[in-house]
């Protein structure tokens, strides 16, 4: 099966957070691991904000824990937007309880089209009707 990490799996895993180790787990059991170049942007960020780590060293970070899981990235083209778009209109901030923001509903984009789970942290995404990885 394939599966798409989203930001906060990532975030959660560099940070150490009590998940990490579960999650660590469940993304090593699939063979075709996918992020995109949002959703790794979005990590990036996150560290650096909530984790006080500097631009370099968060990219870097995130980038070995990549290299190492031998991710792919998804590329983000008009069918993505396409169902970002549908997303954000039916699940987004200010819509619906789940109040998906830009990097969530390009997470929620890159598995759909691509027939892959979505693996996450928090309840965002678990307010909607997909089915999750975890």
């Amino acid at each position: 099966m394939t599966l798409f990490v989203d930001a906060s799996v990532l975030v959660a895993i560099l940070a150490g957070e009590a998940e990490a180790d579960t999650l660590a787990d469940r993304i090593e059991a699939e063979q075709v691991r996918l992020c995109s170049a949002v959703s790794v942007w979005e990590s990036v960020t996150a560290l650096c904000r909530s984790h006080s780590l500097a631009i370099p060293t968060a990219r870097t970070a995130v980038r070995r824990f990549l290299t190492a899981g031998e991710f792919e990235f998804a590329t983000i083209g008009e069918q993505e937007f396409e169902i970002a778009a549908d997303g954000y209109a039916r699940y987004g901030k200010g819509r619906h309880p789940a109040s998906l923001n830009m990097g969530d509903c390009f997470a929620y984009a890159c598995a759909k089209s691509r027939g892959a789970k979505l693996l996450f942290k928090g309840l965002d995404f678990s307010l909607m009707y997909i089915e999750p990885a975890f």
